[in-house]
């Protein structure tokens, strides 16, 4: 959007809110509609327009999401009656445009009617290229800004912009169906439809921009959908392993952050927050990772072993470093990447020091992908500190703090930094 109405800032600011969290579900119901992911983000984009004209004055709805999609639905009938071009759609899907009804039950694994997990194969589709898939999945589903996306990626943001555009542009001049696919065609684009839920995932685990640390609703659109292709593919035992992980990961997230939403690291969590159901959830699909598996695990089935050491641990102080060290090696030998490395270092840390763990960090300092990662850094000035070089791990510390774009983080990376004098 260029401009906007002018609204009270503090009400600009909750609608919006409200709208990042429903973005997805809007774009999704409206692409099931006009076939065209594109013209359905810019629907969903004149919705908000529409809520920031009347939600000051009117009050927030009891339900905005509805709200916003009825909007857009609204939208979208007088956009195909003013063009000539869209003439065939509007005689097609009219009558659908002007309800508002629920989409029925489906009545088998196959027949899984949810506009979401629509809109992650469509987005995913191998017309696309992997860089493409991922930035309009997380444009769409995860309602990144082509800002948080490039921070997220360490790439230029006139990049991302590009991606995804261009990515918009392919699906609409291909004319890729709105579905999920059947057969070999869901298997060929498996693989990019589990990175994407496990990005978006994350992005809700620890978002890389804003106020606040988590964002729950991201977190759990991406482990319903893990849920849903489970009960899809239930042979596909990657598909267990990533339902395992998410699994693992969102039974700590009443532990993560603070009454204040300060953040709370890993070694701090009280883990009685920990949720028991989602622990057992894990260990359940792992359990079938496993039991589906042909040959050795695949990476997220690997990322979920090494949740499990934690899941199993009672304290911090009980955790097998040594077991998830090795399970890192796996992992980097299966699915390398500095990021896998970096996770590395850590574990090899606590199972043998921060001497061979610093050697690991100071080899990965010259990748390019981690020049902008703030992780690198504040990985550095933790086991600096450890090793008695406090001056140094301050400096590392207050690096981390400038990369982030998180301002928990931030927050949280700047009191380390203070710490080291003390």
């Amino acid at each position: 959007m260029e401009q906007q109405p002018a609204v009270a800032p503090r009400a600009s600011a909750a609608i919006e809110t409200v709208f990042r969290l429903e973005f997805p579900r809007v774009v999704a119901a409206v692409t099931r509609v006009v076939r065209d992911v594109g013209i359905a983000e810019e629907l969903a984009q004149d919705a908000l327009v529409a809520a920031l004209e009347q939600w000051p004055g009117d009050g927030v709805p009891d339900n905005p999401g509805a709200w916003l999609t009825t909007t857009a639905r609204r939208r979208a009938v007088d956009l195909v009656r003013r063009r000539e071009n869209y003439a065939r759609k509007l005689q097609e899907i009219g009558r659908t445009l002007e309800t508002t009804a629920p989409p029925q039950e489906p009545s088998g694994p196959d027949d899984i009617d949810d506009d979401l997990l629509r809109l992650v194969f469509t987005t995913c589709h191998p017309v696309l290229s992997p860089e493409a898939r991922t930035a309009l999945t997380l444009r769409l589903l995860g309602g990144l800004t082509t800002a948080e996306i490039a921070r997220a990626f360490l790439v230029p943001e006139p990049t991302v912009a590009q991606r995804v555009v261009r990515a918009k542009r392919t699906l609409a001049t291909k004319n890729v169906a709105f579905e999920v696919p059947y057969g070999p065609d869901r298997e060929a684009r498996l693989g990019s439809v589990l990175d994407v839920i496990y990005l978006i995932f994350n992005e809700g685990y620890a978002a890389t921009a804003g106020d606040d640390l988590l964002r729950p609703a991201l977190c759990e659109d991406a482990l319903r959908l893990a849920r849903q292709l489970a009960a899809l593919m239930p042979k596909e035992p990657e598909v267990h392993g990533l339902v395992s992980l998410l699994e693992f990961q969102a039974s700590r997230t009443a532990a993560r952050t603070a009454p204040d939403g300060t953040p709370v690291l890993l070694r701090d969590q009280n883990r009685r927050r920990w949720n028991r159901m989602l622990v057992g959830r894990g260990i359940t699909a792992l359990d079938r990772a496993g039991a589906t598996a042909a040959g050795a695990p695949g990476p997220y089935a690997l990322q979920a072993a090494i949740a499990a050491c934690h899941a199993h641990a009672p304290a911090y102080e009980d955790t097998d470093w040594a077991a998830i060290a090795t399970l890192y090696g796996l992992l980097a030998a299966r699915a390398p990447s500095p990021v896998v490395e970096l996770n590395r270092a850590v574990a090899v840390s606590m199972a043998d020091g921060p001497a061979p763990a610093l050697e690991i960090v100071d080899t990965l300092a010259a990748a390019p992908a981690l020049r902008d990662y703030h992780l690198l850094p504040s990985v550095r000035g933790d086991l600096l500190l450890r090793l008695g070089r406090a001056g140094e791990a301050r400096a590392e510390f207050e690096r981390a703090a400038e990369l982030t774009g998180n301002a928990r983080e931030r927050q949280l990376l700047l009191a380390r930094a203070e710490a080291c004098d003390a």
